[in-house]
Parts: C-alpha cells; structure tokens; sequence
C-alpha cells in the first residue's frame, strides 16, 4: 500500500492532508469495522500511553484487534498515522469566536491556556508539531482564529506574525517543557511536589551549581506559590502578560 514514489525513492513525502483521495471503510475487500476515525482514536490513546518511540503499526494492529495489513487500507505509512493523531489533539481545543464582542487580551490569552495545556495532555505533541506541515483541518483552524484575535490588537500587517510568534512559541516551549516535567514525575511515582523537593535537594550537592540554585530558591520564594502548580500557573500568566503588555506598547507606538 505503500505509494509507489516513495518506494522507488522518489518524491519526498508532503503530508497526509495532500494525498488528493479519501480512504475509508467498506467494499473493495477493506476490513469491516474499520475508518480512519477509529484508527486515529487508537493511535492518540497509544501515544498518550506509551509515548511515539513504542509506537508501531504492529501494535496499533493489536491495540484494535486487526491485522497490521487491515491498518494499511487507511493509511500509507506510519507517519500519516501520526498526522492525523496530531490533528486530532488539535481539535481537542475550545477556541473563542473572534467575531464576538470580547477583548482581543481576554481571547489571546484563553488561546494560549487552550495550547498550553494540550501540550501538558499530550506530551507527544510537541516534537511532531515540527516535523509536519500541521495543515489539517483542526490546526487549520487553531492558526485561522490566532491571526483572527492578533490582527483585532491594532499592530500593524507587518507586525502579526512576529506578535503571533512570540505568543505561541513561548506557549510551545512551556507548555512542552512542563509536559516533559510531567512525565519524569510520572516515572518516578511521586507526586510533582514529591518530585520537586527531591530534585532540589539532589541539585544542591553539586558545587557548581550551589550558586544559581541559591538565586532560584530565592526568585522562587518572592514569586509565591504553595505547590509546583501554582508556581507554574505563576510564571506562565505573568510571562503572558508581560507578551501582551509588548503588543500593547508596539501598538501604542505606531499611534504616535
């Protein structure tokens, strides 16, 4: 089922949403029981589960009681299957009208909460977003209501995708960061907390970094916060307003 350029090493593979056909269960000898819906919703529990480095086409078979070859009437290869895993989180997301009478501040920031915490559900996430062209159509829309929401701040055309940068790639590195966080303290069996204090303690035996611990120790009891949550819910709201109060004065400055 493979296509026949990319086994003759032909063309190079473009994305799943390019194929120009639509593949789905019944007739032609397709096994019954099976769309892609149903395989999508497999391969996002499997990630959620065990992470891409486990994943296969054999044991996405079994995890739906198949055949690999009854995966292959669906999809072409392994990677197809994980853009459309991608997309599918993508959809996941609540995202605000930006047609409604809501300001812009209040709609950026509830996207960037909306990205952020599907990085932390779906720690995968986060390298397959580099890796492919995220045209399907629930990113599709993700990126169609961000610009919507930057353009109503007032910056300039030339400005939008800088401001749209700055917002979601700070979302992207922490919300994957903190995934990554997440799943070590998830390894270990403790709770974050557990983890934190553990980490703490470990990291202050190492001499070299005695100092720079010091001073974090320090920031981290000015900034407040009880638990590793809140300490993180912190730094991310104050990181996002800092982004916002950016935009604002860019565009107060192109008033002048």
């Amino acid at each position: 089922m493979v296509r026949a350029a990319q086994r003759s090493g032909g063309a190079p593979r473009t994305s799943v949403w390019l194929e120009g056909r639509t593949r789905g269960g019944g007739g032609g000898g397709q096994p019954s029981g099976l769309d892609r819906e149903r395989i999508t919703e497999a391969t996002v529990r499997l990630l959620d589960a065990e992470g891409p480095a486990k994943f296969s086409m054999r044991r996405l078979a079994a995890e739906l009681n198949v055949t690999a070859m009854s995966v292959y009437w669906y999809v072409d290869t392994k990677d197809d299957l994980l853009e459309l895993a991608l997309d599918r989180t993508f959809g996941e997301l609540t995202l605000p009208d930006p047609g409604a009478d809501e300001d812009w501040r209040d709609q950026l920031r509830a996207l960037a909460r909306e990205y952020r915490t599907l990085l932390v559900r779906h720690p995968w996430l986060s390298p397959l977003a580099g890796r492919f062209l995220n045209i399907g159509p629930n990113a599709l829309a993700f990126s169609r209501v961000i610009q919507q929401v930057i353009r109503k701040t007032g910056l300039p055309a030339h400005g939008v995708t800088g401001a749209i940068s700055a917002v979601f790639q700070f979302v992207y590195g922490y919300g994957t960061i903190e995934g990554h966080f997440h799943a070590r303290v998830a390894a270990t069996g403790m709770t974050a907390d557990e983890y934190h204090r553990h980490a703490m303690s470990e990291v202050t035996q190492a001499p070299d970094a005695s100092e720079v611990i010091e001073e974090s120790a320090r920031m981290m009891k000015a900034r407040g916060g009880d638990t590793v949550e809140e300490m993180l819910e912190r730094d991310f709201v104050f990181a996002l307003d800092l982004l916002i109060a950016g935009i604002e004065a860019m565009v107060a400055r192109d008033r002048d």
